[in-house]
C-alpha cells in the first residue's frame, strides 16, 4: 500500500505557491497593469512602503497567472534572512533543489531552472538588494523561459527591470464621482471588520466614520486591517477618536519619515498601545523568531520572572485575535507567525527594553535542545515527525546558527548545534547548507575538541553524501587524528566508518570492507543505530555484493531490516531495501528485487531524499531490463539523465554505480534499437522525480506500456 504524504516541494511541476489566507479586495487596475507588464518583461519588481500590500498583491497575481507557466510558479520568502551569502541557497531550498554536488549554488540553480517555463517570485528583497540582483541577473541570462517577479521597498537596479510601485488603496474623495460604499479602502475595512465581528454591516450610520478612518490611515492595507480588528471592543467612532489622538501625539515626531510611513507607524503604535502590557512584552519578544513557531517554543523562549510561561498561551490567543499574529493549522499542528512589518516594530521595542541579547540566547538554547532531542529520537518510531518538524524549523535553526557564529564566545555552541543536526543535513535535503555552515564553524573553532571531532565526522558524512568522497576522506582523517589527541574513541570509530564510505565510493572495495567491518564491530553493542551501525551494514553489504559474496550481503541486510522494523527506523530501511534489490538482481531474482526497490521508494515518499530516490530509480531501470520491460527502463534512464542534473554528480561518481548505469544503457540500445530507445529516453526526460517514482512503482499506467 502506498504511503501517503505531501510530495516534497521541488518534486512537482506546479510550484510551491502559498495559499491565499484572506479575501483580496480592490487593486483591479493595478493587477491588470502588473499582468500586462509581466507579459512584456522578464523581470518585474513591485515596490512600495511596508504594509502597503506588495506581497499580498503579488500573491493574488500569481494565483491568477499560474496556469500560464507549465513548470509552475515558485515562491521564495527572504523576509527573515540575515546573511546575504545565503540568498542563493535560500532560493534553491524554496525550489526544492537537493543538489548533492560541490557545484556552486549559481550553477545548480541555473541548471535546475534551465529550459523550464516558470515564474519565480522573490519576496522581500530590500535588505539584500545586491545579492538578489546578482542572482536574478545570472538566472535570467541562463534560463530563457524564466520570468522573475520581485517585491522590495527599492528596485534591484537592473537595466531590463520594470519597476511597478504599489500605491496605497484609493481613499474616499480620491474620485469625487465614486460612491463611498464602493471605495476600495472602505471595502477592505468592511471585509476585515466582517471577519472580526460577523454582524458588522456597512450602512448609512457608519459610512462617514469608516470613510474618515480610511482617509486618516492613507489607504494603507495593514493599517486598515489593524483598525478593523478593534471593532471587537470599540465602535468605529471610538476607533476614529483614539486614532486621531494618536496622530496628534505623533505630529512632528519624525520630520524625516515619509508621511505615509508615519501613518503606518502611527497605526501600528496605536495597536501596540491598545494591547495590554503583557501582550506588548510578548509581541516584542516574539520578534526573535524567524518565520513561524510553535507554542512550546514561545513559552520557553519568551518567559521569565516578569512574564511567566503559564499565561503565554492565552496572550498568544489575544495577539491572534488582534491580528498581530497569524495562526496556521495543518496536519502537523498549529503554528504562529508575526507579520514581518509587525516583527520589525516588535524588534525595535525589544532593543529599547534591552532584552535582544537575552532573547537571542534563549532562542539559541531552545533550538539547540530541539536539535539534540531530534538527534536522539531520529532512529526511532517518530522519525517522520522529526523530519517534518525540522523542515518546519529550518528558518529558526538558521537564525540561531547565525547568532552563534557571529557572537564572540558562542562559536562552540554553533559546532554543537550543527553536528547535532547531522540528520537534517543528510536525511532531510539540506546537505549543501549543512556543509557551508560546518566549514564556517570549523574555521571559527580551530582548536581540537570533542565538539570539533563530532563536527568533522558529520562534515565527512555530508561530503560523502554529495559524492565528494575525497573531501569526505579528508574530513574523516582529520577527525581521527584530532580524536586521538582529545581521547574521543567514539569519534575514532565514526571516522573509520566515514573513511570506509569514501573508499567504497572510490571503488576501493578491499579498504572499504576493512574500515566498515571495524565500524560495525565497535558499534554492535551501541544503542545508536545511525550514523554508525546501520549505514555501515548497508554499505558493507554493497561492498560484499560487488565482491560476489551474495549470501553474506543478503544475510547482513536481513538483520539490518529486522533491527529497523523493531526500532521504527524508516529512512535507513529504505536504503537497505535498495541494497537488497541490488543483491537479488545480482543473483538473478529480478521480481524479488523489484519488490525491494519499490518498498524503498514508497518509504522515500516520506522524506526529501532526492539522492536515495535517484539511486533507487537507477536500480529500477536495471531491474526492468532484467524483466524485459525495456520501454519502462528507457524512460527511467531518461528521467535519471534529467533529474541527476539538479541533484549533482550522476551516480555519485562511484565507479560501480556508473558501470551498472552504462551497462543498462547499452543493453537497452542493443535490444530496443537506437531509434526506439531515443524516443523512450526523450519521453522519460519529461518526467519529474515524483512522476519517475510513480512509473517505477507501477502506478503511471499511461506510460508503462511495454
Amino acid at each position: 500500500m502506498r504511503l501517503l504524504m505531501a510530495t516534497p516541494k521541488g518534486w512537482r511541476r506546479e510550484g510551491n505557491l502559498p495559499a491565499e489566507l484572506t479575501s483580496f479586495v480592490g487593486r483591479t487596475r493595478l493587477l491588470a497593469n502588473l499582468k500586462r507588464h509581466l507579459s512584456e518583461s522578464r523581470l518585474v519588481t513591485v515596490t512600495g512602503i511596508g504594509g502597503v500590500g506588495k506581497s499580498r498583491t503579488v500573491l493574488r497575481l500569481a494565483h491568477q497567472v499560474r496556469s500560464q507557466y507549465p513548470d509552475g510558479v515558485w515562491f521564495a520568502d527572504l523576509a527573515r534572512l540575515q546573511d546575504a551569502g545565503m540568498v542563493k541557497h535560500t532560493i534553491s531550498s524554496a525550489l526544492g533543489i537537493a543538489d548533492q554536488s560541490q557545484r556552486t549554488e549559481s550553477e545548480s540553480l541555473s541548471e535546475w531552472v534551465g529550459e523550464r517555463d516558470m515564474l519565480l517570485i522573490i519576496d522581500t528583497c530590500e535588505h539584500l538588494v545586491q545579492g538578489c540582483a546578482e542572482l536574478v541577473q545570472e538566472l535570467l541570462e541562463a534560463a530563457p523561459n524564466l520570468k522573475v517577479l520581485a517585491t522590495s521597498r527599492q528596485s534591484l537596479h537592473l537595466p531590463y527591470e520594470h519597476v511597478m510601485p504599489v500605491p496605497p488603496l484609493q481613499v474616499p474623495d480620491d474620485d469625487p464621482a465614486e460612491s463611498l460604499f464602493t471605495n476600495e479602502s472602505v471595502q477592505l475595512f468592511a471585509a476585515r471588520a466582517g471577519a472580526s465581528v460577523p454582524d458588522f454591516v456597512l450602512d448609512e450610520d457608519n459610512i462617514g466614520a469608516v470613510a474618515e478612518l480610511c482617509r486618516r490611515l492613507d489607504g494603507i492595507p495593514l493599517a486598515i486591517e489593524l483598525a478593523a480588528v478593534r471593532l471587537r471592543a470599540l465602535s468605529v467612532e471610538q476607533i476614529l477618536g483614539l486614532l486621531a489622538d494618536r496622530f496628534s501625539l505623533l505630529a512632528g515626531a519624525s520630520r524625516t519619515a515619509l508621511p505615509r510611513h508615519q501613518t503606518l507607524r502611527a497605526a501600528i503604535g496605536w495597536s501596540h498601545e491598545l494591547c495590554e502590557p503583557a501582550e506588548r512584552l510578548l509581541w516584542a519578544r516574539l520578534s526573535v523568531f524567524a518565520g513561524d513557531f510553535e507554542l512550546d517554543a514561545a513559552r520557553f523562549i519568551c518567559s521569565d520572572g516578569r512574564l511567566p510561561a503559564e499565561p503565554i498561551t492565552d496572550l498568544i490567543g489575544n495577539l491572534v485575535e488582534k491580528s498581530i499574529l497569524l495562526i496556521m493549522s495543518n496536519h502537523a499542528g498549529v503554528r504562529y507567525k508575526l507579520i514581518d512589518t509587525l516583527a520589525e516594530y516588535g524588534a525595535e521595542w525589544l532593543d529599547k527594553l534591552g532584552q535582544t541579547e537575552q532573547l537571542r540566547q534563549r532562542h539559541l538554547e531552545y533550538y539547540l535542545s530541539l536539535a539534540q532531542r531530534g538527534e536522539d529520537a531520529w532512529s526511532g518510531p517518530r522519525q517522520i515527525y522529526w523530519f517534518v518538524r525540522m523542515r518546519q524549523e529550518h528558518d529558526n535553526v538558521r537564525v540561531a546558527l547565525e547568532y552563534a557564529l557571529k557572537t564572540p564566545g558562542k562559536q562552540p555552541l554553533a559546532l554543537t548545534l550543527l553536528s547535532s543536526l547531522w540528520f537534517m543535513w543528510v536525511c532531510c535535503g539540506f546537505a549543501r547548507e549543512g556543509r557551508l555552515y560546518l566549514e564556517r564553524a570549523l574555521e571559527a573553532n580551530p582548536s581540537p575538541s570533542k565538539e570539533r571531532c563530532k563536527a568533522l565526522w558529520v562534515l565527512a558524512y555530508i561530503r560523502n553524501s554529495q559524492g565528494d568522497s575525497f573531501g569526505g576522506q579528508a574530513a574523516a582523517e582529520t577527525c581521527s587524528s584530532e580524536a586521538v589527541q582529545v581521547g574521543d574513541s567514539r569519534a575514532v570509530i565514526l571516522a573509520s566508518k566515514m573513511q570506509g564510505t569514501a573508499a567504497m565510493l572510490q571503488g576501493d572495495m578491499q579498504k572499504a570492507s576493512a574500515l566498515l567491518g571495524v565500524a560495525i564491530e565497535f558499534n554492535t553493542d551501541n544503542k545508536e543505530l545511525n550514523p554508525g551501525l546501520l549505514p555501515a551494514i548497508v554499505e558493507l553489504s554493497i561492498v560484499l555484493t560487488a565482491q560476489g559474496e551474495f549470501y553474506e550481503a543478503e544475510s547482513l541486510l536481513h538483520d539490518c531490516l529486522q533491527v529497523c522494523r523493531e526500532r521504527g527506523e524508516l529512512w535507513l530501511s529504505s536504503h537497505a531495501q535498495w541494497a537488497m534489490a541490488g543483491t537479488r538482481l545480482a543473483t538473478n531474482r529480478p521480481k524479488e528485487a523489484l519488490q525491494n526497490v519499490r518498498e524503498g521508494l514508497r518509504i522515500k515518499l516520506h522524506f526529501h531524499d532526492t539522492l536515495g530516490t535517484l539511486l533507487a530509480l537507477e536500480s529500477s531501470a536495471r531491474i526492468f531490463v532484467a524483466l524485459d520491460r525495456l520501454p519502462v527502463a528507457a524512460r527511467l534512464l531518461g528521467a535519471l539523465q534529467q533529474n541527476w542534473k539538479s541533484a549533482g554528480l550522476p551516480q555519485l561518481g562511484a565507479p560501480f554505480l556508473s558501470d551498472d548505469h552504462n551497462a543498462c544503457v547499452r543493453e537497452c540500445v542493443r535490444r530496443m534499437g537506437e531509434l526506439a530507445y531515443k524516443d523512450a529516453l526523450e519521453d522519460g526526460a519529461r518526467l519529474d522525480l515524483e512522476e519517475a517514482s510513480t512509473l517505477a512503482l507501477g502506478e503511471l499506467d499511461v506510460l508503462e506500456d511495454s
